[in-house]
């Protein structure tokens, strides 16, 4: 499975997001791309369909192999950072949004989020002081 996806930081928290099928488990905005779509394209395709926002400057910030967390099964996502070009409501599939700093530990957050993404923007809050976005 491939999925496309933004890390979107505001005041040092990460967006993420929960759906309506498991509305216990949290990731970043992004989704699959179609079989035609360029992976800009996906990502912009579903951050307005399910958050109502482009993405603004995004850049590539990694790749990250993992097992989807409810289906468990092979997924690569490429993650973008990026800003928004506005405030993000839940719309489509989306249940909640949370602007999280990772270290809440009574929220459930996908492992490739909370094992990969996380860890790379904290160390570059570290280095920088402030958020990358």
């Amino acid at each position: 499975m491939v999925v496309i996806a933004a890390a979107i930081v505001q005041e040092e928290r990460l967006l993420v997001v929960s759906k309506q099928a498991a509305p216990e488990v949290f990731y970043l905005p992004g989704g699959k791309p179609d079989a035609d779509e360029e992976p800009m394209e996906a990502l912009t395709r579903d951050l307005d369909e399910e958050l109502g926002v482009q993405p603004l400057e995004p850049r590539f910030l990694t790749d990250v192999e993992a097992l989807a967390a409810l289906e468990g099964v092979p997924m690569k996502t490429t993650v973008f950072e990026a800003r928004i070009s506005r405030t993000p409501q839940p719309a489509a599939e989306l249940a909640d949004l949370k602007w999280v700093s990772g270290h809440e530990s009574d929220l459930r957050i996908a492992p490739a989020v909370r094992g990969h993404v996380l860890p790379l923007l904290s160390l570059a809050f570290n280095v920088a002081g402030h958020p990358t976005c």
